[in-house]
């Protein structure tokens, strides 16, 4: 009788626990994820112009 109670204790454990699982990963993935913009960075633009005088100069 007493072990008949704990495995079904011990079960409902195990489920309660899986459920908050599976309900986390699903929050999870419900989240939109979003991610910032990148910084200007003058050096980046300035290496593009460049670029971008090269490209002209060989047409």
């Amino acid at each position: 009788m007493t072990f008949t109670i704990i495995m079904i204790v011990c079960v409902a454990i195990v489920l309660g626990i899986a459920a908050m699982f599976g309900t986390a990963v699903s929050k999870g993935y419900d989240y939109e994820h979003t991610i910032d913009p990148l910084p200007e960075e003058p050096h980046l633009n300035h290496h593009k112009d460049e670029e971008d005088k090269k490209a002209d100069a060989n047409q």
